[in-house]
């Protein structure tokens, strides 16, 4: 955990200087990191609760959560759970070379489809970012939802995969939106080839920003161990892979083989982040990552939530 956090640190750093496309380039190590902190000295946490079954758990209030900072038990100073509220989501497409084999375009296509069923347009709102080496910005968050259906259809897979820099470029971005529900849906086949940040420095900054990522893997049956294999030797250093960068910012990891799969993976996502509590404590003092868990005073439940923030 020492490794991470120091790991999630330098990624603040690098962030810090990046412009509007992937970070490429690594701060000195004798510069300041910097963090992102709330204006109003409230740390926002999105949760995800559910039963042994897999089902969204409703109804709960602040008396059926514990939240600990750094070990520490915090008060929740609220908690907001609406499905009427409005999300704000990117989504990242895949657009390397690697995406041309099979059929990994055409199941990025309907699960991008499937996402903008979902969205209530003048309400929702979503931007479209594909990536190779680089990030693209192919449409700015608008909420005119309605009229992006074969916003992909144009592109086409070349390149190399920077897939976690894309994510931290994205995140960023995100951040700066309002909407009580938001997060990062990645369309991939997952093998990331070229970043310059790990898995576990993305997911540090992500989670430090609540910006939780959900990732829809495109690849056949017999290719989903080595993916996962794959993305443990991608980070020597820490063995961070995909799975991790979800988990870790209140996320999940689904695999799709099919184009019926990438539709379905695509609208549970979607209504998991719907039904989504917000809490929120507030932010400690001192400059320094926190280390966050929260858990649900109820047998059986599970929550997933971001993994930690930067306090000060």
């Amino acid at each position: 955990m020492n490794a991470f956090l120091k790991r999630s640190l330098l990624a603040v750093t690098v962030l810090g200087l990046a412009g509007e496309m992937a970070v490429r380039a690594q701060a000195p190590a004798d510069r300041a990191p910097k963090a992102f902190r709330s204006s109003v000295d409230l740390v926002s946490i999105q949760a995800s609760v559910r039963d042994k079954h897999g089902r969204p758990v409703p109804g709960l209030t602040t008396t059926d959560f514990e939240v600990r900072d750094n070990g520490q038990p915090r008060s929740i100073l609220s908690l907001r759970s609406d499905r009427r509220s409005p999300v704000s989501l990117a989504v990242l497409v895949d657009m390397s070379g690697s995406m041309r084999v099979g059929a990994k375009i055409a199941m990025a296509r309907q699960s991008f489809d499937s996402i903008l069923s979902q969205l209530r347009d003048g309400e929702d709102e979503l931007a479209v970012f594909t990536f190779d080496s680089r990030l693209h910005e192919r449409q700015s968050f608008t909420t005119s939802v309605g009229r992006l259906k074969g916003a992909l259809d144009q592109f086409d897979a070349f390149g190399a995969t920077s897939l976690y820099d894309a994510t931290a470029a994205t995140a960023r971005r995100l951040a700066e939106r309002s909407a009580t529900h938001k997060a990062i849906i990645i369309l991939t086949d997952g093998i990331d080839t070229s970043s310059t940040l790990t898995a576990s420095e993305v997911s540090g900054l992500a989670s430090s920003i609540d910006v939780p990522v959900y990732i829809v893997a495109t690849v056949a049956n017999p290719d989903r161990v080595a993916l996962m294999e794959a993305g443990e030797r991608s980070t020597p250093s820490d063995g961070a892979d995909l799975r991790d960068l979800a988990e870790w910012t209140g996320g999940h990891l689904v695999f799709a083989s099919s184009l019926a799969e990438t539709a379905v993976a695509a609208s549970r996502l979607l209504d998991e982040l719907r039904q989504q509590y917000v809490l929120a404590i507030e932010a400690a003092s001192a400059p320094e990552w926190r280390r966050l868990e929260v858990r649900v005073k109820r047998a059986s439940a599970s929550v997933k939530a971001r993994s930690g923030y930067f306090g000060g």
